[in-house]
């Protein structure tokens, strides 16, 4: 008998299928990561509602009291909410996940498994304090009168979108992570710097219109603003920036896929 051993060509060399096989381990992981974030907290899970809130009143009270932003006629609150909503999964996707392989170290320098894995179950476990926060924006949402139209149906693409972007540079900072231990301080800055050049806290109206299709380079833009117009019926939408958005975090996601699996060899030899 003999075996060849050919290397994969193309998307084949991404290993897709491979996480398939090892999916009752994802969900291992996201259970485990959802009880380390919260194991032996005073307050347990209801930080997930603490965090949103906080940012809220920051937002409202700063873009809403006193630099006087427009919210298109609707109650401030709502519109931080509608932009904390996806801003929030994220930060907490992109954070975790970032740091995730670094995390696991033990496992991932003992036991086989594929170490995609480890990036993606930490996105997926972000979900739970989405969860938290979707209920708290549509309890302000009932709170203020306003019931979502038709459009909330796209609201999954917009989520989709998100998750794809986070999970994208999940994966390319998991893999620098490994090697480059700064990597930490760059993601922490960047979230922070990320959370007021992103339409969080106030509209992409009060942008130029020349630039805001530049703006919209923010794959973002697009998520949060899609967010608000699905569940309050106002947001900037264009089709261009939508689908440059897309382009971009594609690009971006297959950019990092081929680079972690490039680079997973020495993860058990560096780590």
């Amino acid at each position: 008998m003999h075996i060849v051993l050919k290397r994969r060509r193309g998307l084949a060399r991404l290993g897709l299928r491979e996480l398939w096989e090892y999916r009752e381990l994802v969900g291992f992981l996201v259970w485990k990561d959802i009880l380390v974030r919260y194991k032996q907290t005073v307050i347990g899970i209801a930080w997930a509602a603490i965090r949103p809130l906080s940012a809220i009143f920051v937002f409202t009270f700063v873009f809403g009291r006193l630099a006087k932003l427009p919210s298109d006629g609707l109650p401030y609150p709502l519109i931080a909410f509608a932009g904390v909503l996806p801003w929030q999964l994220f930060a907490t996707a992109f954070a975790e996940s970032s740091a995730s392989v670094v995390g696991n170290a033990q496992m991932v320098s003992k036991v086989y498994f594929p170490r995609l894995i480890v990036p993606i179950s930490s996105v997926a476990s972000a979900l739970v304090d989405f969860g938290v926060t979707f209920v708290l924006v549509i309890a302000a949402m009932a709170w203020y009168g306003i019931v979502p139209g038709p459009r909330v149906i796209l609201l999954a693409l917009f989520l989709l979108l998100c998750l794809a972007a986070a999970t994208a540079g999940g994966i390319l900072f998991s893999a620098l992570f490994v090697r480059y231990r700064d990597v930490r301080h760059i993601v922490g800055f960047g979230l922070q710097l990320g959370a007021y050049i992103s339409p969080v806290g106030f509209t992409t109206a009060i942008v130029p219109e020349k630039w805001r299709l530049l703006y919209a380079l923010n794959p973002l833009v697009g998520a949060i603003e899609g967010f608000r117009w699905c569940l309050l019926g106002h947001g900037w939408i264009d089709a261009r920036a939508l689908a440059i958005e897309s382009g971009i975090v594609i690009v971006a996601l297959l950019f990092a896929l081929y680079y972690f699996r490039a680079t997973e060899a020495t993860f058990a030899d560096v780590i």
